[in-house]
């Protein structure tokens, strides 16, 4: 075939090509196999991929087993349900207390691990600062509870006081 009639055939695919596709954001000229791209920076209309999130790659590699690839979870969640063993046999401010320090170690591994496999849920600070946040409040919130609350925090007594009498 001589080359004028290989770009005559190239030719005919993209157009062919071309008009079997509907767009509806603004596109550029083909590509090299003829398939049109984007030129805008909008959001497509059907999501096709998603991008994973930053240090979402294995922990381990991927000759490893798959716990081993995804032991920052593992260790977490295996943490979380310790903690729900340890307060289903009622001794509720341990339990609580192992809880929230589960999540306060999976901030302490998105921070510190480079790839935490599926701990990586969104960016690295957002996901910080949501175990971080909830670890933090659950074990405060241990410490507080009654009876015989560890720490005692004055003005909430005060502000429970207010609310109640007003």
């Amino acid at each position: 075939m001589s080359a004028e009639g290989r770009a005559d055939s190239a030719e005919e695919s993209v157009a062919e090509t071309a008009e079997e596709i509907e767009v509806r954001d603004p596109v550029s000229a083909p590509d090299a196999d003829g398939v049109p791209r984007r030129t805008t920076r909008r959001f497509p209309l059907f999501t096709r991929d998603t991008a994973r999130p930053e240090g979402g790659g294995r922990a381990a590699g991927g000759d490893a087993p798959a716990p081993a690839r995804q032991w920052p979870v593992l260790l977490v969640l295996g943490l979380v349900g310790v903690g729900l063993l340890i307060t289903a046999l009622d001794v509720f401010r341990a339990g609580t207390l192992v809880i929230g320090s589960a999540l306060l170690a999976g901030a302490v591994l998105r921070w510190l691990l480079p790839s935490v496999g599926m701990l990586a849920v969104r960016s690295r600070f957002t996901d910080m600062v949501t175990y971080g946040v909830l670890g933090l409040v659950i074990v405060l919130l241990a410490l507080m509870a009654q009876p015989d609350p560890l720490l005692r925090v004055p003005f909430l007594k005060d502000a429970l006081h207010f609310t109640v009498d007003s």
